[in-house]
């Protein structure tokens, strides 16, 4: 089991393995109608448990993805993961962190975590909506650039949506 630990802040951040445990707190953070708003290219009906957990079952029966849960003071606060995407010349990564911990450095700090001492594969790729401003600055913070844009139909927001793509080399 990788363990990333950070303490500057006012709280300890670490990643782990996800536990069977950990997809019920993952289950309830991704009900919250804003976060789906933000991240917008989310499950079509984020209140059914049953395709949420076939989903993730999916996830972590597949062997060419990286995923580790983002602990906060020992509580689970969210995820980030790598996987393959076929249209992408490398891995992409994302990450999901719960309401309660927005505004605090944990997106950046977790990925920073997961880029440091688990991903090391480069180029590594990511996308935010482009008014996801606080993903965008995540991802920027982390040494993400912007390269392309495209859009796609977001779930979430039951439009097209434009989106920026970033790199990592």
């Amino acid at each position: 089991m990788e363990s990333a630990r950070s303490n500057s802040g006012s709280y300890v951040l670490s990643l782990r393995a996800v536990a069977a445990s950990d997809l019920p707190v993952f289950f309830e953070q991704q009900l919250d109608a804003e976060a789906n708003h933000m991240a917008a290219f989310t499950a079509k009906d984020p209140t059914n448990k049953d395709a949420f957990m076939e989903h993730w079952s999916r996830i972590l029966q597949n062997k060419s993805g990286t995923i580790r849960t983002i602990l906060i003071d020992g509580q689970v606060a969210g995820h980030v993961f790598s996987y393959r995407d076929e249209e992408l010349e490398g891995p992409e990564v994302s990450y999901w962190i719960g309401m309660s911990y927005w505004g605090r450095g944990v997106a950046t700090r977790a990925l920073a975590a997961f880029l440091l001492d688990v991903v090391k594969q480069r180029p590594l790729y990511g996308r935010a909506a482009k008014d996801n401003i606080g993903s965008l600055r995540v991802l920027e913070k982390n040494g993400f650039t912007r390269i392309g844009e495209g859009k796609g139909f977001a779930n979430a927001r039951n439009a097209e949506t434009e989106e920026f793509l970033l790199r990592l080399e």
